[in-house]
């Protein structure tokens, strides 16, 4: 069959500076003068000549600025010099959307093509050295686990096609096997399951008098995965040490010189616990549902019921970092999708936690991407993601600190509306399970149990099999169809809805059958290409796919609808097929059963696990001042300079943030496109009732305790919900709380502080927890000469003046010592708190940029970061959030890192205006950190004040905005454009 080779090439000449040469730089690679970089596809089918060249002109060339250059197999590609020219080619089986997309524009306009692939072409101008030039590609611009690097040009050949795979059922002799034997299969078969649960595996099978299947081992190993089932949340967890501080509601007993606090299941007897309580107190929004579903649901209105999820996708991000992130982005909005009957995304947040961004790349240990490639991809991956399917990205924050570099923390959030009839879910005995969307591959694979492991420098190779790319346009489809059969005039043509997430139809279709049981035939499953062993359909993560369940009279009216949003469509088998037994899951290849489990020992039979937490205080480092000397506006430039502070406009211009129309406060306000402290969204267009999503995190005070760091966070994000107009008496959180290692008794220990933080703050602050997700293990185990080479380089770091090194200077001393004794990197102990709230009216919202010349500033509040009440607190976000809704304040912005001068200078920025400022009025240093702090615009400062202090809530008059664009802090003056200048460099 002819092979084709189409380059596409720009017409123009490239800019000397564009991203590929500079990255190229940036890498240490000398003599590049600039880089031309071209697209190529490669086509494969009953072409003629003609037909490519026509193909070229009217399909993949913008005549405007492009050419293209067309040769046929046995031909040369253009000359080309070895020393200065390569390609980037995915590997086979990788996912490649362009290609699937061009594919089927050509089939629908009638060519007879059998395959597409694409790949990248660059020809690197100037004088460099071959074979760093190729050490420097590979490392900077193509990643290994699913691209391949071509020197030169690729022969014009027809693409590798995977072998046939022969059935053959395998089991696991695992019956036999002692307790050394048990951990080894559960290492290098990345069950990542522990002792007592191989103990239990090994058990239920020696009762049955047979060893498992290879795909039964698999299943249990995928739902009994810490990201599937949770274990450590659901531990029952003895604590002993430091006493929790005096908010906490479980005070322990005295032991010895701490307390010790039993819980029977940490997440039962502390997040959990909150949200039941505060339902049963008829406290916060109306819950409709919570911890049963991918997402939780609170009630909008009426009719209507707002969902929203928020999960991470960290280790196929620090692989992989655009395909871990528009995945992990992909894989949220399935969440929402799939909950209840389906609700329909109309938002979608990001928080990002890497290393800094000029880590010397020689200092980067083996098997590291270094964080600038890290958080580009991230970004790129969740902007085309989003900006694909349609769906805008509304809130997100970054933050940055070097215990990041092996582990980067990926979260990805997205928001639904659902009809409040639609919300309950149950297949049905009898139901069909059918499978839409994308194809299935090996993609994916071991992507829950990979999730559970820490990472190595063998990582990239050892578990390539679980990166993904996903394609949003399949996504967007099946979306458009679902939301059709959801709303069919006949009713809801299916009656359960979920997610291929990690495990793939492993946990979709076990987890959908858990009540009634399920049988399904795994050769009807559609795959990409042939070869797939009967495991690896099962377990597969391939993206873009759901699993349904839909009556059978409905299969018909179902299917038609799908056809027509060109979404494949695939019966696999049945709900419930035997009810005369105890439920089972029935696995079956080309007739053969290979796998066969009961529902109970599947979702019940992992032994509970019984852990020992202790937590002892450190020295606490400082996180008020920078620690630099000088005036204060040197330090005010410091600040807005660092780059959790700096502005991330970078970042956001890559999102669409107004797709769909609904968005009334954006992440950009006011004339100087300052930051907004959340967004504000109306959900609804013929109403101007709407929603605020903000979100809070501070990892850095995990150094000082993680009790503090959760209820920060808490406090951060309730903080930037009232800064919008948000209601904080109708508000609910999520928790996303990412950790090192929890066999660790210490570890853990800041584990159940921040968990027993959680309760604590929920039911100062009146907000229930609807939903969550822990990703645990975040390590990275080193060798020894890196481990003595990144505490050289940490060392260097902290001494640095141009960053925020005060406080991780502070806390060097304990993460260099467990570095060099247990050779690990660990992340700091990270809590993201995401919040979504009610907003009564949307006209009455606030931005963060001044407004007017002659308003006074107030500083509302204000309490230190690891000693203050949640119910004071939660008095100063009540009272600011009626002053907010009766229309007294013009403009608000919370103070947080960097203090209230940062908050102050940013609002300057934003509003492009102008402010004196005196410090002295406050009884808080300028750039403290603070909870329950609030930097405010009135035009009304005397009843304003008069009135937050009736409520016991301090407002201290900090300045006035002036006429001018200058930025007057006691009697040192700056311009506001010198403040930009610095904020966005």
């Amino acid at each position: 069959m002819p092979v084709f080779r189409i380059e596409i090439a720009c017409r123009s000449r490239p800019d000397r500076n564009d991203d590929t040469t500079i990255q190229l730089r940036d890498a240490g690679l000398e003599g590049v003068e600039r880089v031309i970089a071209s697209r190529l596809f490669f086509l494969e089918g009953d072409l003629s000549s003609e037909d490519a060249e026509r193909v070229a002109r009217t399909l993949l060339v913008d005549p405007v600025i492009e050419t293209s250059t067309v040769c046929s197999e046995g031909r040369e590609p253009p000359p080309a010099q070895p020393e200065a020219c390569f390609e980037i080619h995915p590997r086979p089986g990788v996912m490649d959307p362009v290609a699937q997309s061009t594919l089927a524009e050509l089939r629908a306009a009638d060519y007879p093509i059998d395959s597409v692939r694409t790949a990248r072409r660059y020809r690197v101008v100037g004088s460099v050295k071959f074979e760093k030039l190729m050490a420097t590609v590979t490392r900077v611009l193509a990643n290994d686990c699913i691209e391949q690097v071509v020197p030169g040009s690729a022969d014009v050949a027809p693409a590798p096609k995977p072998p046939e795979c022969e059935f053959k059922l395998r089991t696991v002799a695992i019956r036999s096997l002692d307790d050394a034997e048990l951990e080894q299969l559960s290492r290098k078969g990345h069950l990542f399951l522990t002792l007592d649960e191989m103990r239990a595996v090994k058990t239920h099978f020696q009762s049955l008098s047979r060893d498992p299947t290879d795909l039964e081992l698999e299943t249990l190993a995928q739902t009994w995965s810490e990201h599937c089932v949770h274990k450590t949340f659901k531990s029952e967890i003895e604590y002993r040490g430091e006493p929790m501080p005096a908010p906490c509601a479980n005070v322990g007993r005295p032991d010895g010189d701490g307390v010790r606090i039993h819980y029977s299941n940490l997440l039962r007897d502390t997040i959990a616990r909150a949200t039941d309580e505060l339902i049963a107190a008829e406290r916060g929004p109306r819950c409709l549902s919570v911890f049963v579903d991918n997402a939780g649901i609170i009630a909008f209105d009426d009719q209507w019921g707002i969902a929203f999820k928020a999960e991470t996708h960290n280790h196929p991000s620090a692989i992989e970092p655009y395909g871990g992130a528009a995945t992990g982005t992909g894989g949220c909005i399935r969440d929402v999708i799939g909950c209840g009957l389906a609700a329909r995304p109309i938002a979608d947040t990001d928080v990002f936690c890497v290393a800094p961004q000029d880590w010397p790349i020689d200092q980067l240990p083996a098997g590291v991407l270094h964080p600038r490639r890290v958080l580009r991809g991230i970004v790129k991956g969740v902007a085309d993601y989003g900006n694909r399917i349609g769906i805008p990205t509304v809130n997100g924050a970054v933050c940055f600190d070097p215990r990041y570099l092996g582990n980067p923390l990926v979260y990805c959030g997205c928001i639904g509306l659902i009809p409040r009839d639609k919300i309950e879910k149950s297949p049905r005995a009898g139901d069909l399970i059918v499978l839409i969307g994308g194809r299935t591959g090996r993609d994916g694979i071991h992507g829950a149990t990979f999730s559970s492991a820490e990472l190595t420098d063998t990582h990239a190779d050892e578990f390539s099999h679980a990166v993904q790319i996903g394609n949003a346009i399949t996504q967007k489809r099946f979306l458009d169809a679902i939301m059709q059969a959801r709303d069919s005039q006949s009713g809801c043509l299916y009656s359960s809805i979920t997610d291929c997430g990690a495990g793939g139809l492993s946990s979709a279709v076990g987890e959908m059958g858990e009540q009634v049981g399920a049988a399904v035939d795994l050769e009807k499953v559609p795959l990409k290409y042939a070869g797939l062993r009967y495991d690896e359909i099962w377990i597969s993560e391939a993206q873009e796919r759901m699993v349904l369940s839909v009556p059978r009279e409905n299969i018909d009216a179902f299917s038609d609808i799908m056809r027509a949003e060109e979404v494949e469509t695939t019966v696999i088998g049945v709900f419930g097929p035997d009810q005369s037994a105890s439920p089972r899951l029935v696995i079956r290849f080309q007739g053969a059963v290979v796998g066969d489990l009961p529902m109970p020992f599947l979702h019940h039979g992992h032994p509970k696990q019984r852990r020992a937490a202790e937590w002892r205080r450190s020295a606490p480092p400082p996180t008020g001042q920078h620690r630099a000397g000088g005036d204060i506006i040197t330090e005010l430039r410091k600040h807005l300079a660092r780059p959790s502070v700096a502005s991330k406009e970078w970042i956001i211009r890559q999102y669409d943030h107004e797709v769909q129309g609904a968005s009334v406060i954006k992440p950009l306000c006011g004339p100087g496109f300052g930051p907004s402290d959340g967004a504000v969204l109306r959900p609804l267009l013929d109403s101007d009732r709407g929603i605020a999503v903000a979100c809070g995190i501070a990892p850095h005070l995990s150094d000082i305790d993680p009790y503090w760091m959760a209820l920060a966070s808490m406090d951060e994000a309730i903080r930037n919900i009232v800064c919008v107009g948000g209601d904080p008496t109708q508000t609910a959180v999520l928790d996303n709380f990412c950790w090192g290692r929890t066999d660790d008794p210490q570890q853990l220990g800041g584990l159940v502080r921040a968990a027993q933080a959680c309760y604590d703050g929920a039911m100062a602050y009146g907000v229930p927890f609807i939903s969550g997700k822990d990703s645990l293990n975040n390590e990275f185990a080193l060798d020894d000469a890196d481990v003595q080479r990144l505490a050289d380089a940490l060392r260097a770091f902290a001494a640095r003046d141009d960053y925020d090194a005060a406080r991780f200077a502070a806390s060097l001393e304990q993460v260099e010592q467990r570095l060099l004794q247990t050779r690990r990197l660990s992340i700091p102990g990270t809590l993201l708190i995401s919040a979504i709230s009610i907003v009564s009216d949307v006209n009455r919202c606030v931005t963060a940029d001044l407004k007017a010349a002659g308003n006074a500033l107030l500083l509302v509040g204000g309490m230190p970061v690891t000693d203050f009440s949640p119910t004071e607190a939660a008095r100063v976000h009540a009272a600011l959030a009626a002053a907010i809704h009766d229309g007294s304040i013009r403009s608000c912005h919370d103070s947080s890192d960097g203090g209230w001068v940062v908050a102050a200078a940013e609002m300057a920025i934003a509003g492009d205006r102008g402010a004196s400022i005196v410090t002295t009025e406050s009884d808080h240093a300028p750039f403290e950190e603070l909870c329950a702090a609030y930097v405010v615009e009135t035009a009304d400062a005397g009843t304003l004040r008069e009135r937050l202090e009736q409520q016991g809530v301090s407002a201290a008059p900090i300045g006035r905005v002036r006429e001018d664009r200058t930025l007057v802090v006691d009697d040192q003056a700056v311009p506001v454009d010198e403040l930009r200048a610095v904020w966005t460099t």
